[in-house]
């Protein structure tokens, strides 16, 4: 697919990857940035028609005609609504190694999309502009569930992923766009924080082929001043996810000063082995100055690749070095015979040595989502 022929579909304007989507062609201008009058899930009824969100660990009290903590679910007289149903603020195409996902269908696209909001509130997010703003703020284009999983079917990608704020919060129409992808062949991943409660989390994993989890450091403090959240519930979230047999992958961006203690990382990558095991992918991302944290330096890339070598000396099979293309800690190699069998420089595919989810050299099984 040529990406000149995807934004003929969206009436000639698309950024890549979008931040912001523009009016499309045939639209009236009450089909961009309105909001949603879709009956919210995973909440309950209190007294004076206030209600109770049950989604995040937050669990919101909401008094009529207010919002809760993500600005985009409003309690309307008792009845809980999300504002961004059916509202896709960032649309585009991207290569599944941009997720990051390392061992699902290496080499085929993703029809990646996102509504504006966030449960957390990260002072390093890189997409701060749609995540961190009311969804009357962003300009957002009418696209049911229907219509995603036709675009993505249309333009040949396999996979949806749900990405670039925080899916979490736009539950609902992410599962019944996922229902309707199903109903094609295609397959369904999420890139979340995953700062979410257990009954929700479920039905999410339900939905999914594959997920992959921020885990943005492995200290309560960290979470609490940097993030606005908690370690706790993310942890949970993780061991459900290895549990619900879901292909996994963790992320962990390496932020100078503030989650790059090598002691923290040791006990997180023991955690891992025991938690969740030693085939999980996990990536060490670089940092680079953004948002609210631009005083801090970008991530050394001998941070990165200590954090690695912990990673590795503790068990993990598969830890990749991000944010740095042409990194020898890109690609992926046999734990058996130490052959490459996935050559990466940055999101491209050079060389696939793996046949039948097996090392070609040696006929290692290598964990993953193939085929």
């Amino acid at each position: 697919m040529k990406r000149r022929d995807f934004i003929k579909i969206l009436g000639g304007t698309l950024v890549f990857p979008v931040i912001e989507v523009p009016k499309l062609k045939g639209q009236s201008p009450n089909h961009v940035s309105s909001l949603s009058s879709h009956e919210a899930r995973y909440y309950k009824k209190l007294p004076d028609r206030r209600i109770q969100c049950l989604l995040c660990p937050r669990k919101c009290i909401v008094g009529d005609k207010e919002r809760g903590y993500c600005g985009v679910r409003e309690n309307r007289g008792g009845k809980y609504i999300s504002l961004v149903y059916g509202k896709a603020c960032s649309i585009a195409i991207d290569p599944i190694e941009k997720k990051p996902f390392f061992h699902f269908l290496p080499g085929k696209n993703a029809f990646s999309m996102a509504t504006a909001g966030c449960n957390v509130n990260c002072k390093f997010c890189q997409n701060w502009q749609i995540s961190q703003v009311r969804p009357e703020e962003a300009r957002s284009l009418n696209l049911p569930p229907s219509k995603i999983a036709s675009l993505a079917y249309r333009y040949m990608a396999p996979i949806i992923a749900y990405t670039y704020t925080e899916p979490i919060i736009f539950v609902e129409y992410m599962l019944d766009t996922a229902e309707q992808a199903s109903k094609l062949g295609i397959r369904n991943v999420i890139v979340t924080g995953a700062h979410v409660n257990p009954e929700p989390w479920k039905d999410i994993l339900n939905a999914m082929d594959g997920v992959k989890i921020d885990l943005k450091a492995f200290t309560e403090d960290f979470y609490r001043k940097i993030v606005r959240g908690h370690l706790k519930p993310v942890l949970n979230a993780i061991v459900a996810a290895a549990k619900s047999g879901k292909w996994l992958e963790i992320v962990y961006l390496v932020i100078p000063t503030l989650n790059d203690n090598m002691d923290d990382i040791k006990r997180m990558s023991r955690w891992l082995v025991r938690e969740v095991g030693k085939d999980v992918p996990l990536h060490f991302s670089r940092f680079f100055p953004m948002y609210m944290l631009k005083n801090l330096p970008a991530t050394p890339v001998k941070t990165l690749e200590r954090a690695r070598e912990i990673a590795m000396s503790e068990g993990m099979k598969f830890v990749y070095v991000g944010n740095v293309p042409g990194h020898p800690g890109e690609s992926t190699y046999c734990p058996k015979c130490g052959k490459t069998v996935i050559k990466r420089v940055g999101y491209k595919i050079k060389e696939i040595h793996i046949k039948n989810g097996k090392c070609e050299y040696c006929g290692e099984p290598i964990p993953g989502v193939w085929s």
